[in-house]
């Protein structure tokens, strides 16, 4: 039976490049900074992100929170998006972990943070009321805002109001190369005014596991050290490492073709009886849509049966596209979609 996999692009597996150099990776002792093959990955990152150092964590949530905690002290506050995954999916670990408060406030739709409100919630040090804010956090690609790309003016424009304010710019881009492949510029363009970076390796750049945090030298020594904290330092670390080199080398460029996919599955699920979709909000690779039927969930089950996985019990789907998606994929799900609608939909 075929299998095409929607959930997430997470469900990546590593190609047969990654799994030969996993196989062959030259190990050493991460803990002592003598694994050689992450320390090429963690110099590889720094460079493309235009940082001056990077270090390899188990996670993107692992890399959001080592960031937080090292931009803050115990009693401080944060300023987050109220569709950030850091405030939706990651556990209230700097709460939890930290003694960090939160402070929410509105991403639009097109996934920015409204200037005035960042100031509007920055605290001052010399309040005796209220906590000092340390940091402040956008996230590029946007994921719960549709995949939305945050362009280098905003993010510039964000990096200076958090250096005119004291504060630090964290940049949460679990899928930053599909914002920067998007856009047809490097990288470095999106990165350079954030004093932090996470991006997954998981995800559509396909590795097995692992994230990588970026920044200067001395925001990466204290990364360590909560890294450390967390329980996330590791050993012989090269075998993670050596998949997230070949990745950096050779996965970036075809991201591309996850997002002509998604666009091809938006566009052919817009013209599904029972499906609402705007395809033109959807630039990046997460497609977002509405079953306008009773039991979405016996939609799900039908799917599952043929071996297509991402329907769930509500409403709102999220289909990702990825390199284990082909387009082939893409047409034998619309068909199967389309097929299993017009059984359970019934227009008005």
């Amino acid at each position: 039976m075929q299998k095409i996999d929607f959930r997430s692009d997470t469900s990546t597996h590593p190609t047969k490049a990654m799994r030969e150099a996993i196989y062959s990776a030259k190990l050493g002792d991460d803990m002592l900074s003598e694994d050689p093959t992450v320390n090429e990955l963690e110099d590889l990152a720094a460079k493309l992100l235009g940082k001056e150092d990077a270090l390899l964590v188990s996670s993107g949530t692992m890399g959001n929170l080592v960031s937080i905690l090292s931009h803050s002290q115990r009693g401080d506050e944060i300023i987050i998006g109220n569709k950030s995954h850091i405030f939706r999916g990651e556990n209230s670990g700097a709460s939890t972990l930290g003694g960090i408060s939160i402070h929410v406030i509105p991403n639009q739709e097109n996934g920015e943070l409204k200037p005035d409100d960042i100031i509007s919630a920055i605290k001052t040090p010399q309040s005796i009321n209220y906590p000092s804010t340390s940091m402040v956090s956008i996230e590029n690609t946007q994921n719960a805002c549709g995949g939305a790309v945050l362009s280098t003016e905003y993010s510039d424009n964000i990096g200076k109001l958090a250096k005119d304010n004291n504060i630090k710019l964290h940049l949460d881009g679990a899928r930053i190369f599909n914002a920067s492949v998007y856009l047809g510029i490097p990288v470095s363009k999106l990165t350079s005014s954030a004093d932090s970076i996470t991006f997954c390796l998981s995800k559509g750049l396909s590795c097995p596991i692992g994230s990588i945090i970026c920044g200067d030298k001395e925001f990466i020594s204290r990364a360590k050290y909560w890294r450390k904290t967390l329980g996330g330092a590791m050993r012989q670390l090269g075998i993670v490492a050596a998949s997230g080199i070949v990745a950096l080398n050779s996965m970036i460029d075809r991201l591309k073709d996850d997002h002509t996919n998604a666009q091809i599955l938006a566009k052919g699920l817009k013209e599904i009886p029972g499906i609402e979709i705007s395809p033109e909000k959807l630039p990046t690779n997460l497609v977002f849509f509405d079953l306008l039927v009773p039991n979405p969930q016996l939609i799900s089950d039908e799917l599952n049966k043929i071996g297509i996985k991402g329907g769930k019990p509500d409403k709102r789907w999220r289909f990702v596209t990825h390199s284990d998606i082909s387009s082939e994929d893409i047409y034998f799900a619309l068909n199967s979609l389309s097929g299993i609608m017009k059984k359970n939909y019934k227009s008005n």
